[in-house]
């Protein structure tokens, strides 16, 4: 997780498939998808990919900030913007190509330089069968609100931590500048920083 000046938190992109009544989440190519429906537990089933927006230290294995997690329920790559697009976006009065909304006060980038829509917050209650598409699968947790704190739990089974369950190339960052702070803005990203080295 990273954290600058201008409020922006790199955030692990995981992806996911629904269940009856659960969700879960996979970081797995398309292609694997369909030899890893067979290994999904009984009473589940899956449907297109989605992504969470997962936000924590990748060394945790549980955490009370599971209202911070957002889903994005199409994959928000291909429905992204680039950077060296912006002047495009904002002469369409920041309407994406895709068809989403970009708001200059809450904006999201992929570590690419990819300007993506915004999750849907929160991530509902549930588990959820997670994997970052290497070595370890296993079941998260997520909690109902507290009635007293308004914290949402997570956790995460079998001892894993959130870095087990990542899809790496994928960390995006969500980009809340102050007002009238046109450091915060697409307009003044610098390209050349993109993309991202990991572990930055």
């Amino acid at each position: 997780m990273l954290k600058n000046d201008i409020n922006a938190t790199f955030i692990p992109r995981t992806s996911i498939f629904f269940s009856k009544a659960f969700l879960f989440f996979a970081v797995i190519a398309s292609v694997q998808l369909l030899a890893a429906q067979a290994e999904v537990p009984s009473g589940f089933i899956s449907v297109r990919t989605q992504f969470i927006a997962a936000l924590g230290d990748p060394k945790s294995n549980s955490g009370n900030n599971a209202n911070d997690w957002g889903l994005w329920t199409v994959d928000p790559g291909p429905r992204g913007v680039m950077l060296s697009d912006y002047e495009s976006l904002q002469e369409s009065g920041g309407k994406a190509p895709a068809g989403w909304t970009f708001d200059e006060n809450d904006w999201w980038l992929e570590e690419h330089g990819l300007i993506m829509e915004p999750p849907q917050f929160p991530l509902s209650p549930g588990r959820y069968l997670v994997t970052g598409g290497r070595s370890v699968t296993t079941v998260l947790t997520i909690g109902l609100k507290d009635p007293k704190t308004g914290a949402r739990s997570w956790k995460l089974d079998d001892e894993a931590e959130l870095y087990d369950i990542t899809h790496l190339p994928c960390r995006s960052a969500r980009y809340t500048p102050k007002k009238g702070d046109i450091s915060g803005s697409p307009a003044t990203a610098k390209t050349s920083n993109f993309p991202v080295t990991p572990g930055a």
